[in-house]
């Protein structure tokens, strides 16, 4: 056998080192040399050590290759401890057995280095001088195949990959180029493959494959594609690289991390959130919230989120009072409270509710604790703003009222309110605001004064040039005040038999020109479709020139389809529970004890969702006006009203009195003939005659909704 020159040089040098261990204890035990052979002693030692304790390929390689300090050391150290060379130069002995014994293992210890390797000389056959037989030639030998991996320095561990690959057949005809092994791990790898055909793409190779060569499941291996380095390594579709993961499965199994938890239970198709990542949760101890911030990984697509799938796999609970959700384009933040966030009150105070210079003022606050803005008038469009105030009784509509009511009132405005039915809040509101009243006739003359007052602003002089100008918000040589006439539960006087058709028609018609002349449109009640009095212009006016607020409308389905009909174009509308409560235990648990559920329900009055200027539909709580006290904290000092030369325009127009009063005779109906048995004939309806500026005329010749079509028969039928 021929030794490898590897060999040779390392045993040469133990042999040349091995005076040099006896000597240097002896002649200079302080001396560097002494210290450098003990402190190489020392690194042998430790990387040993290290070696042993690792799970790391090739630990056994790396302990024998350190075994040469180890005992220098170790000889040296017994050279300082004894007198002299020892007895019968035992120092001497340590270091000549020291050489002997490290030239005997460095044949085990080499690594691959192959390329150092002699070539071994073979005997050439001699030829008889003679031509052989055909049967004396020999067979013909076999053509040498080209080694499947050219000697490239492999490590053992790459080396073995190869070999558990090339038994499996090389699935997909892909060589193994190289093997890592995972950190801390026994059976976590990651190998890197590329096509047996050069410049030929890899088509047929799937996890099941990689799976079966490794003897490990499935959905341990995932296979990703190979990018280019700087270092040369080449990429592209003849490459790839197979993740076999059995350990990182089994503890991703048993204890995932928040974001493998995020990605197997709520990212998947089936999922609360398909097609998203995690980005980061933090947790704000101050207010009780934590917050899970996500994002889609392909940017174009829009989050579609079910909050309760979300909480079901983030192990949450699905609690509608106290998780929410905002989005933000291809971005979203679910917010999870300890308690319900909007089950506290925020008091309403002059200082939230004076509008600035842009005539924006608080209304409410978010589940967040961000203040929500609502407006007296649209400092982008030089104008004022209509209103839009939807929701079920006892929901929080006049709650709200009073805020946007002293909201007009610190900007400046004069404000009207007219209800179908006197109740004790609209009567409290009265006493601060310039007129209001409490049936369907005090509304349609609050309606008729409002348009009446858009022909009497059009011919009223402004003081810098005498000429009449359109309203401009905020600009003080204005001669009158922004006027904003609210209708609580306009669609049921919309419907009144006697003055409902001019009620629509006289706020149809204020919603499109009243903005010109400062004067602003609330109505509210609980839908905002056209079959309960609102018109598709209506509707369109109030949706471009307002800020829509819902409170509840019964149910979540209810109020998202209110919201989605005062919007533009349907978005994610939040959901707004009858009542929040909290949920304590389990549900089986009580069933099955046979206890009650527990009754800590939290009313949602005052909570609504309000719809921004963008569309983005937010779920808010708004201000809080307590009725029982006092309203004068939060109104001006002085109830703000309309000009003495509008009011002698309207009183010459027969329009300014105590609208409380009985209708007059003439005023919405003809009065009927002296003859046809003394005038107790009943009127008909659609007799009226319809003038401009009058109610009680004829119907629309037009049809428009089912109630017209059915009174028009009723004209016709005797």
């Amino acid at each position: 056998m021929v030794l490898p020159r590897s060999v040779a040089l390392e045993r040469l040098a133990y042999a040349l080192a091995a005076p040099a261990v006896a000597l240097a204890p002896n002649l200079t035990p302080d001396g560097p040399a002494n210290i450098v052979l003990l402190l190489a002693g020392a690194a042998g030692t430790a990387n040993a050590l290290h070696a042993s304790i690792s799970r790391l390929p090739g630990s056994g390689q790396r302990i024998l290759r350190s075994m040469p300090l180890a005992l220098a050391a170790g000889a040296d150290l017994a050279a300082v401890w004894t007198p002299g060379y020892g007895p019968w130069q035992t120092d001497v002995l340590l270091a000549a057995g020291w050489a002997l014994l490290c030239g005997t293992l460095a044949p085990l210890s080499r690594t691959g280095r192959r390329g150092h390797r002699p070539a071994l000389s073979a005997p050439v056959p001699v030829l008889p001088a003679a031509a052989p037989t055909a049967a004396a030639l020999p067979a013909p030998a076999e053509p040498e195949t080209a080694p499947l991996h050219p000697e490239d320095g492999a490590s053992l561990y790459t080396r073995s990959a190869r070999q558990v690959w090339e038994r499996a057949g090389l699935p997909g005809g892909t060589l193994l180029v190289k093997a890592i092994p995972h950190p801390d791990t026994a059976k976590d790898l990651t190998i890197l493959l590329r096509s047996k055909d050069p410049g030929r793409p890899i088509k047929s190779l799937s996890p099941a494959d990689v799976a079966a060569a490794f003897a490990v499941f499935e959905d341990e291996v995932a296979l990703a594609p190979v990018e280019q380095q700087r270092d040369g390594r080449q990429g592209g579709p003849g490459w790839l690289q197979a993740h076999i993961t059995p350990d990182a499965t089994a503890r991703r199994t048993k204890a995932p991390t928040l974001k493998e938890r995020w990605a197997d239970k709520v990212a998947g198709a089936k999922g609360g959130a398909p097609g998203s990542e995690l980005v980061t949760r933090t947790r704000d101890e101050v207010r009780g919230v934590s917050f899970y911030r996500a994002r889609m990984t392909d940017e174009t697509e829009v989050p579609r989120i079910d909050l309760a799938k979300v909480c079901r796999g983030l192990g949450l609970p699905a609690d509608d009072s106290c998780v929410f959700v905002l989005v933000d384009g291809s971005e979203f933040l679910i917010s999870v409270f300890d308690t319900p966030p909007l089950s506290q009150t925020f008091p309403a105070s002059r200082e939230l509710l004076t509008p600035d210079a842009k005539g924006m003022y608080v209304c409410g606050y978010t589940t967040t604790g961000q203040p929500v803005k609502n407006m007296i008038y649209q400092h982008d469009k030089n104008a004022p703003c209509h209103g839009l105030i939807l929701g079920v009784s006892r929901s929080g509509k006049t709650q709200f009222f009073a805020v946007a009511m002293a909201a007009q009132s610190l900007g400046g405005g004069v404000s009207w309110l007219s209800t179908v039915r006197k109740d004790e809040k609209t009567s409290v509101l009265g006493r601060y605001i310039d007129r209001q009243g409490s049936n369907a006739l005090w509304m349609a003359r609050s309606l008729r004064a409002a348009r009446a007052l858009c022909e009497i602003r059009a011919e009223m002089p402004w003081s810098h040039d005498g000429q009449p100008h359109d309203f401009k918000p905020g600009d003080p040589r204005c001669p009158y005040a922004q006027l904003a006439v609210f209708a609580d539960e306009f669609m049921t006087a919309s419907q009144d038999e006697e003055y409902g058709e001019f009620i629509q028609t006289e706020a149809d018609d204020l919603t499109v020109t009243g903005l010109k002349y400062g004067i602003g449109f609330f109505p509210a009640g609980q839908s905002p479709f056209a079959h309960d009095g609102f018109s598709s212009g209506m509707k369109a006016n109030l949706r471009q020139n307002s800020r829509a607020v819902v409170f509840n409308m019964g149910n979540p389905a209810s109020t998202r389809k209110a919201v989605e009909g005062a919007m533009e174009n349907p978005h994610d509308v939040p959901s707004i529970p009858t009542r929040y409560s909290q949920q304590e235990g389990s549900v089986i648990e009580r069933a099955m004890r046979g206890e009650a559920d527990p009754e800590n329900g939290v009313s949602t009055g005052g909570v609504a969702v309000i719809v921004l200027d963008n569309g983005r539909a937010v779920l808010m709580r708004s201000l809080y006006a307590d009725f029982d006290t006092d309203l004068a904290q939060i109104f001006p000092d002085e109830v703000v009203r309309l000009t003495d030369h509008e009011i002698s325009e309207l009183d010459k127009r027969g329009l300014w009195f105590d609208w409380n009063e009985p209708e007059r005779p003439g005023e919405f109906h003809p009065v009927p003939d002296d003859g046809d048995d003394g005038g107790a004939e009943p009127r008909r309806r659609g007799a009226r005659k319809h003038e401009r500026g009058k109610p009680g005329g004829n119907r629309r010749a037009e049809v428009t909704s089912a109630r017209q079509a059915l009174e028009a028969i009723k004209i016709l039928v005797p």
